[in-house]
C-alpha cells in the first residue's frame, strides 16, 4: 500500500507539474526569491492562503511558493502626511534605515519619505538595540534554520552574541498587542481588548484581535486568560473555576500598554513583582502562541516529565519540550507526562506556582535574566497562579485547584515486586519464595505483558503461566496483592467471536477515528496483529472499557490496575498508513520535542477523539484513560485501589499515581529519580517512585543493595526491571542484599502509619509526602538546591548514598535538632546550617527524625495485612522548647471514601516538657479498638542527668530505661488503649 504520507507528497508535486499555460497574474513587492512559504502543505487554495494572512499569487516556476508570507508589512500607524524623514540624505535603504532605529515602509504617496521615525514600533533589522539585553532577548525564529534574512523578514533584530545559547534572531519589546479602549473591570476582576500591532507573521494565521480576562478567583489563586472571542479554541476540559471575586487578595495586578501591552503581578504584601510581560513577544495565532515572563527570582522547580539532573532548574537558556512520548528515559527527551506548572521562591523567600492549562505540544525556555518563554501550538493562554507563601502552600492551592491526590490503600504503601520477563509460572513463583525464605516484605506482586497470552490485554498465557489466576489467589492469602497491567490498545487480528475486548469494541465503536471521523485509528503495538485505539474521552468506550476490566477480574482477582503505553503509544508513526502532510501533522513550529514529527511513536495530530482531535488532545489520552479504570477497579473490588499510570497531566493525581518509566541501572539514576520523586510530588501525584535497581541494564550487588535502601523510602516503592536484564529482585542477589533490603523495608514498615497519615493530608490539604528541604527551611537558601537528601513530611530526612563505592554521605543538617533514626542520639547542634560527613558503610542508610514531631510506628511484619495487626509506638522528637506534636490517621485500609464517609479515627500527639498526650476523636471506624500502644520513645533529653519516674494515666511505670549518653528515655511494655485518650509524664534530674 501506497502510504498516504508519499500520496501526499505526490498531490504538491503535481500541483506544480500539472500547470496550465496560463498563470494568474498578481501584484507583489516580494520577489520570487524573498518568498517565504506560508502554507507548505497540499490542498492550499488562495482562500486557505489568504485565511492565513498571506498573499495568494500563483507562479509558473516549480518551487516557488504560491501561498506566502507579507514580509513588508509597515509596523507603523502614522499617516504618509505626518511621516518625518529618518534619513534625509541619500543612499537610504532598509538595512541603514533600521539601524538608525528607523521604521522603512515603501509608499506609493508623492513626497513621503520611506524612511522615518516611531518610537511606538520596531522593524528589527540587522542591528542590536540598546534596550534589549542578552538575556532580554524572545526568541523570534524558534524553529531551526535562522539565517540573518530569516530573520529580518519575521520583523525582528539579528545581532550576534558570544555568549552560549543565546538567540541571534530576537523579537523587538514592541511585538505584541496594543490595548482597544482601557481595561474594564468586572464582577470577577478585569477584561481587556487587544489587536495585534501591525508586524510580519512569523507562522501565519495570526489572530488580530485577542482578550485577556483577569479573574481574581481566590485570595490566593489568579487566572489570567488570553483567547480569540470571536472563535472558539480547544480548552482543557478541566474546571477551574470561582462563583466571585476574591476579596482579600495576595496580589495586585497592574496594567501597562508600552511598548505593547503588559501585565504585571505583584504580591500585595511587599510589592515584588511575580510575572511581567513587560519583555514583550506575545504572540496568538492559530498553531503558536507564546508569551514571555520576567521571573521575581533564578529558583524554578518543575516543568515535566523530564529526566533532570537538579531539582532547581538550569537557567542558562535550557529549553523543555512538553509532549507525552513513548520514550526511554533520556535527559533533555520530552518523556510520558506533561506538566507545564512552575514554582518559583523568590528573593524573599516566599514563594508561588505557576500553571499553563494547555494540552498542545509546547516547550519553555529558561533564561538568566532570569525569564521564561512559553510556547505552544493551539488552544489557549490559559495561566493560574498560585501564591502561597510557603512552598507548601503552593501545592496546596495548586491541588485544590486541579484536584486532590487520590488516598491510596494501606497495602500500597508496601513494597511491589515486579519484571517484565518472568516468562513463565515457575520462575515467578522461585521469586517470590526467595522473598519469603528471607523473610523481605512483599505487599503487592506486579504482572507485566508477559503473562498475557500473546500480548493482548485481559488475557494471561494459559502455557506459560498455567495456574495463574489460583496463584493469584493464593499470593492474596499469604498477604500479596496483585497488580495487572493493561495496555491501552486492543489487536484487530484475533478471528471473529474469539476475543471479547475487540468484539465488544467494535460493536460499540469505541475506538479513534482517522480525519474523515469514520476510518478506525489503526496502529501498531506489543500484540503480533495491528491495533485500534480506544477513544477513552467517549462515554461509549468508558462503559466498554470498565466492563472489560470487571469481566477480566473474574478470571485474575486483581487488586489493582496498572496502565501502560497510554501516550499513547505506537510501534509506527502515525499509523500503519502513516499520516497525511498538513498543518495538523506537520505545523509550521514544531515544539522542542523528540522525533521528527509530532506523530512519531503516536497518532496522527488529524486523528479525532470524542473532546477533540488528537493535535490537541494527544497529551489528555492517559489523563482520560486514568478516571474510568479507577472507577473499574473500585467497582469489581468493592475497595479503594491504585490505578498506576505511565502518562499523566495536571489532575491525573486525583484518579491515579505513577511510576518514573524506563530508567536504567545506573548509579546516575538514584539522583535523578529522587529529582522526578520530588517534582511529581509538586505536580499534585506523591504516590510516586521509580524502578528500584533500574527498568534496562545490568545491576550489580552494590548498586542494588544502595537502590533498595533509597527505594525504601520512596512514596511508592516498587523495585521493576525490563525482558532480557539480569534478575534483581532482592532475593536473588545473595544473602547481604537480601538482608539491608529486608531491614531497610523493616524501617519503612515501622514508619507507615506515619507515611499513611501523610498521604491522608495529601488527600484532605493536598500537601507533599515526600519534599525537598527547602518546602521545611525557605529561609535558609543553602536548601534551595538541595536534591540528594528529601524529607517524608515535616520530620523525616533520608540522606541516602548515591555513588559507587561510598561508605559516607555528605550531608546537610537544616536547622532543628535532629536525631539520629537508629540510637535516638542527637545530632551536634553546632552543625546546624551546615554541610557534614556522616559514616554510611555499605548496610546502612542514614535516617534522622526531626525534633518538634512526634511519628506513629508499628512493629513490622513481612506484608501490611499482618502489620496492621501489631501494636503502635510512638517516637518523640522534642524541639528546642521540648516540645512536639503528631497525628494519627487510621482507617480500615482500603475502604472507599473512609474519610469522607466518617469511618476513620484519629489521634492528635502533644509533648510539652514532662508531659506527653494522645487525644483521640472521630472513632468512626473503631479500628483502634483492640490494638495497643506498646512502646514511647523520647529523644532530646541529653541535658538532663536521669529520668527518675515515669507515669501513664497517673499511674506508675517502671518499665522504661533513660541512657544520658544519648537523652534518649525508652518506655515499654506498655498497654495502652490506642482508642483511648492518655497521659505519660516523666520527671528529670
Amino acid at each position: 500500500m501506497v502510504s498516504m504520507r508519499i500520496l501526499s507528497t505526490f498531490a504538491v508535486i503535481s500541483a506544480f507539474l500539472f500547470l496550465d499555460c496560463e498563470v494568474e497574474s498578481c501584484q507583489t513587492t516580494i520577489s520570487d526569491s524573498n518568498r517565504r512559504d506560508c502554507s507548505p502543505w497540499s490542498g492550499t487554495n488562495q482562500a486557505s492562503c489568504e485565511a492565513r494572512g498571506c498573499i495568494w499569487c500563483p507562479h509558473e516556476t516549480s518551487g516557488i511558493p504560491w501561498c506566502f508570507f507579507n514580509d513588508h508589512v509597515c509596523p507603523s500607524l502614522i499617516a504618509d502626511g505626518e511621516k518625518v524623514d529618518c534619513h534625509p540624505e541619500s543612499g537610504a535603504s532598509r538595512e541603514s534605515c533600521n539601524n538608525r532605529g528607523c521604521i522603512w515602509c515603501e509608499t506609493s504617496t508623492p513626497n513621503t519619505p520611506y524612511c522615518f521615525s516611531d518610537p511606538t514600533v520596531s522593524q528589527g533589522g540587522a542591528n542590536c538595540p540598546s534596550d534589549i539585553s542578552d538575556h532580554e532577548r524572545i526568541d523570534c525564529h524558534p524553529d531551526s534554520g535562522s539565517t540573518e534574512d530569516s530573520c529580518i523578514k519575521r520583523g525582528c533584530h539579528w545581532c550576534t552574541s558570544s555568549i552560549q545559547d543565546v538567540p541571534w534572531c530576537f523579537a523587538p519589546k514592541t511585538t505584541g498587542y496594543t490595548l482597544v479602549g482601557d481595561v474594564t473591570q468586572t464582577a470577577k476582576g478585569y477584561t481587556a481588548t487587544l489587536d495585534r500591532k501591525p508586524t510580519s507573521s512569523w507562522y501565519g494565521h495570526d489572530i488580530a484581535r485577542i482578550q485577556m480576562d483577569v479573574e481574581f478567583q481566590t485570595n490566593s489563586r489568579l487566572r489570567i486568560k488570553i483567547f480569540d472571542p470571536s472563535v472558539a479554541r480547544f480548552e482543557v476540559p478541566l474546571n477551574i473555576s470561582s462563583t466571585s471575586a476574591a476579596l482579600d487578595p495576595l496580589y495586585s495586578v497592574e496594567f501597562s500598554n508600552s511598548p505593547a501591552f503588559n501585565i504585571k503581578v505583584k504580591r500585595a504584601s511587599n510589592g515584588a513583582t511575580l510575572f511581567d510581560t513587560s519583555l514583550g513577544g506575545l504572540v496568538f495565532s492559530e498553531q503558536f502562541l507564546q508569551f514571555a515572563t520576567k521571573l521575581n527570582s533564578h529558583n524554578v522547580y518543575g516543568f515535566g516529565e523530564h529526566e533532570h539532573h537538579s531539582l532547581k532548574h538550569d537557567m542558562n537558556w535550557k529549553s523543555w519540550g512538553m509532549y507525552a512520548r513513548d520514550q526511554p528515559v533520556t535527559h533533555g527527551a520530552n518523556l510520558y507526562g506533561v506538566h507545564p506548572f512552575y514554582m518559583n521562591v523568590e528573593t524573599s523567600n516566599l514563594a508561588h506556582g505557576v500553571l499553563v492549562l494547555n494540552s498542545n505540544a509546547q516547550d519553555v525556555t529558561l533564561s538568566p535574566l532570569p525569564s521564561l518563554k512559553y510556547r505552544t501550538i493551539g488552544g489557549i493562554l490559559d495561566i493560574y497562579m498560585f501564591l502561597g507563601p510557603s512552598p507548601e502552600n503552593v501545592v496546596q492551592q495548586y491541588t485544590q485547584a486541579i484536584g486532590r491526590p487520590v488516598m491510596p490503600p494501606y497495602w500500597a504503601l508496601g513494597f511491589h515486586l515486579s519484571r517484565y520477563g518472568y516468562n513463565d509460572i515457575q520462575t515467578l513463583k522461585d521469586t517470590v519464595n526467595r522473598m519469603r525464605a528471607f523473610n523481605i516484605p512483599h505487599d503487592v506482586q506486579h504482572g507485566d505483558i508477559d503473562m498475557m497470552d500473546r500480548r493482548l490485554d485481559f488475557t494471561y498465557d494459559p502455557v506459560n503461566f498455567t495456574g495463574l489466576p489460583q496463584y493469584v489467589r493464593d499470593l492474596k492469602n499469604e498477604g500479596t496483592r496483585w497488580i495487572s497491567i493493561q495496555d491501552p490498545c486492543i489487536s484487530i487480528g484475533e478471528p471473529a467471536g474469539t476475543y471479547r475486548p475487540f468484539d465488544l469494541g467494535q460493536s460499540m465503536d469505541v475506538w479513534v477515528k482517522e480525519s474523515d471521523g469514520v476510518t478506525n485509528a489503526e496502529g501498531r503495538v506489543w500484540p503480533d496483529a495491528n491495533v485500534y485505539f480506544p477513544d477513552y474521552s467517549s462515554t461509549s468506550c468508558q462503559s466498554w472499557w470498565k466492563q472489560m476490566s470487571i469481566e477480566f477480574h473474574s478470571t485474575i482477582e486483581y487488586d489493582g490496575m496498572w496502565i501502560d503505553m497510554n501516550e499513547p503509544a505506537s510501534f509506527v508513526t502515525g499509523s500503519v498508513k502513516g499520516c497525511y502532510y498538513n498543518q495538523w501533522n506537520n505545523p509550521l513550529y514544531k515544539p522542542r520535542v523528540y522525533g521528527d514529527v509530532l506523530a512519531d511513536k503516536t497518532l496522527c495530530g488529524d486523528y479525532l477523539q470524542s473532546f477533540g482531535s488528537h493535535y490537541n488532545t494527544h497529551n489528555l489520552f492517559g489523563w482520560s484513560q486514568s478516571p474510568v479504570t479507577q472507577e473499574a477497579v473500585q467497582e469489581v473490588t468493592g475497595k479503594r485501589s491504585i490505578v498506576l499510570s505511565r502518562s499523566t497531566f495536571p489532575g491525573s493525581g486525583s484518579t491515579s499515581v505513577h511510576w518514573l518509566g524506563d530508567n536504567h541501572s545506573l548509579w546516575s539514576n538514584l539522583h535523578y529519580s529522587i529529582i522526578g520523586s520530588l517534582e511529581f510530588n509538586l505536580f499534585g501525584i506523591p504516590f510516586v517512585g521509580p524502578d528500584i535497581c533500574g527498568f534496562g541494564g545490568h545491576t550489580t550487588e552494590e548498586m542494588c543493595q544502595r537502590w533498595m535502601q533509597l527505594g525504601a523510602f520512596y512514596p511508592f516503592s516498587r523495585n521493576h526491571n525490563g525482558l532480557g536484564w539480569r534478575e534483581q529482585d532482592p532475593g536473588i542477589l545473595g544473602a547481604e542484599v537480601a538482608r539491608v533490603s529486608r531491614e531497610s523495608l523493616e524501617i519503612r514498615y515501622t514508619i507507615l502509619p506515619y507515611m499513611y497519615t501523610l498521604f491522608h493530608h495529601a488527600h484532605i490539604d493536598g500537601s507533599t509526602v515526600m519534599r525537598p528541604l527547602f518546602h521545611e527551611f525557605v529561609t535558609d537558601t543553602a536548601t534551595h538546591a538541595i536534591d540528594r537528601q528529601f524529607l517524608l513530611g515535616p520530620a523525616f530526612l533520608v540522606s541516602a548514598v548515591l555513588n559507587e563505592g561510598k561508605t559516607s554521605v555528605s550531608a546537610y543538617i537544616p536547622d532543628a535538632r535532629w536525631y539520629d533514626w537508629y540510637t535516638g542520639a542527637e545530632v551536634s547542634n553546632s552543625l546546624r546550617k551546615s554541610w557534614t560527613t556522616l559514616p554510611a558503610p555499605l548496610d546502612f542508610i542514614p535516617l534522622h527524625v526531626r525534633g518538634g514531631y512526634i511519628l506513629p510506628t508499628q512493629q513490622p511484619a513481612n506484608s501490611t495485612m499482618f502489620s496492621r495487626l501489631n501494636n503502635l509506638g510512638l517516637i518523640v522528637a522534642l524541639d528546642d522548647n521540648e516540645e512536639a506534636s503528631g497525628d494519627l490517621f487510621w482507617d480500615e485500609g482500603d475502604t472507599k471514601d473512609s474519610f469522607e464517609n466518617g469511618e476513620f479515627d484519629t489521634v492528635e500527639y502533644t509533648a510539652v516538657p514532662g508531659i506527653l498526650t494522645g487525644i483521640t476523636s472521630n472513632l468512626g471506624y473503631a479500628g483502634l479498638f483492640g490494638m495497643e500502644y506498646e512502646t514511647v520513645r523520647v529523644m532530646g533529653l541529653a541535658h538532663y542527668l536521669d529520668i527518675t519516674d515515669v507515669r501513664v494515666n497517673n499511674q506508675q511505670h517502671n518499665l522504661f530505661t533513660f541512657t544520658s549518653s544519648t537523652g534518649v528515655l525508652d518506655i515499654v511494655n506498655l498497654t495502652l488503649p490506642a482508642h483511648e485518650d492518655f497521659s505519660i509524664t516523666w520527671t528529670a534530674l
